[in-house]
């Protein structure tokens, strides 16, 4: 302990030094807005490629688990395809990224950073705006629902996790076809809580609650979870349905990113129409 306050009285000038030269960034970064946006833009690429380089390493310890669950899921996918179309030469063309032409593309990306016991919960994608990632694209997996992009840089984004109260999710009973919102209530983070839903409806335990597609978001028909707990609030003409959800957050490796291609032209038409 003396050695140690001797070492911290001997040097307390160059302590003293790097302590006001802290404060002196702190405050150049705090009022001027260009320094800080260099400084914003430089901390997310740096931290973009450590959350990677990290993730690299965790995803080498899971490899097996995961070829596992896609071929399981290739499996599945051919399984609903008919036998014709499978010998046909069409047939590759469903692994790329964005040779469809339908509404919907599809982008497979890698989650590098997802964080599930803080209140406001958030995941990073290892994919930004060079290769096509936009704020408000769904994120999807092969099991359900995962959220929504909402800031990018070059190589990186980041999201809204369902497991954000922040975020709503339109969807409906896949059987009955009432619809509602989902939104997470800070609880668990294995449950979300589907509102609007009339008390008039058919709601059964085990009902699969989907994307309802009202959105310009999510394609219709995205699983969400399924329900295992229904309340009638009493003076309320709307159920509180508990949604088991479909997706483990505390195992996500790959994901989907969702591009609606009409995206922009369908909220421009629905701003008009309020207007």
């Amino acid at each position: 302990m003396r050695n140690f306050l001797h070492f911290i009285i001997k040097n307390h000038v160059g302590f003293l030094f790097v302590f006001f030269e802290l404060i002196a960034f702190i405050l150049i970064i705090t009022f001027n807005q260009n320094q800080r946006a260099i400084y914003l833009s430089s901390s997310s690429r740096f931290s973009g490629g450590l959350y990677e380089s990290v993730s690299n390493i965790e995803e080498y310890f899971v490899l097996k688990k995961i070829n596992k669950e896609l071929a399981s899921e290739n499996a599945f996918l051919r399984s609903q395809l008919p036998t014709s179309f499978l010998q046909s030469k069409d047939y590759f063309t469903l692994i790329g990224d964005t040779n469809t032409t339908t509404q919907y593309k599809y982008r497979t990306c890698r989650v590098i950073n997802n964080t599930i016991r803080k209140h406001f919960n958030y995941i990073t994608l290892s994919k930004g705006f060079k290769d096509g990632v936009k704020p408000d694209m769904g994120i999807i997996s092969n099991r359900g629902v995962i959220g929504i992009v909402i800031k990018c840089t070059e190589n990186f984004s980041t999201a809204l996790s369902v497991l954000n109260p922040r975020l709503k999710v339109s969807a409906k009973l896949k059987d009955t076809d009432f619809f509602g919102s989902v939104s997470w209530d800070n609880k668990s983070i294995h449950h979300v809580i589907l509102d609007e839903i009339p008390e008039h409806a058919n709601v059964q335990l085990g009902d699969q609650v989907v994307t309802s597609g009202y959105s310009s978001t999510f394609p219709e028909g995205i699983l969400i979870g399924t329900v295992e707990n229904v309340e009638h609030p009493v003076g309320e003409s709307f159920f509180k349905i508990k949604v088991k959800l479909s997706v483990d957050f505390s195992k996500l490796n790959f994901v989907e990113i969702v591009e609606n291609i009409f995206q922009d032209q369908q909220l421009k038409l629905e701003e008009e129409t309020i207007k």
